[in-house]
């Protein structure tokens, strides 16, 4: 009987408590590290997305001061040089006002997002300055070839 039963245990196949407790570890391990590279790259695409908002509104911006909108026109040539997203909006030059990549199903709004143009001898210099990451007020400010500013 007994060798009978030293027959059997013999024959058993399976993973010992050891060889299991290693798997875990090796799987904690990929976790640890495969968790971080995933969040650096969603926040980098969201980056990327702010970036090209602003790419896509100085370029409606400057299409209306070429146009020589007058309702633009006029905005520029006040005393802050600034057109709101909702005024590119209005006059035809974007169809509609951009989401804000960080916060979900939300697009720039407020007096907080707009584009600045000035003039710099016979050339127009064009900044464009929308809500952060946060969205808490805090904003960038990019450039004509999207670099961030502030």
């Amino acid at each position: 009987m007994r060798s009978r039963f030293q027959k059997v245990m013999k024959n058993q196949k399976g993973m010992t408590l050891v060889e299991l407790l290693a798997v875990i570890v090796i799987l904690a391990i990929v976790t640890a590290i495969a968790v971080p590279s995933i969040g650096g790259i969603i926040n980098k695409s969201k980056d990327d997305a702010q970036k090209s908002n602003a790419l896509m509104i100085i370029n409606a911006a400057k299409l209306a001061v070429v146009s020589n909108n007058e309702t633009i026109m006029g905005k520029i040539n006040s005393t802050d040089h600034k057109i709101t997203l909702q005024d590119l909006v209005d006059e035809g030059f974007l169809d509609s006002v951009p989401q804000n990549p960080y916060l979900k199903e939300t697009t720039y709004t407020g007096d907080k997002n707009y584009v600045t143009v000035t003039q710099a001898g016979s050339k127009y210099v064009y900044t464009v300055t929308l809500d952060n990451k946060s969205g808490t007020g805090n904003t960038t400010t990019y450039d004509e070839k999207g670099k961030a500013t502030k």
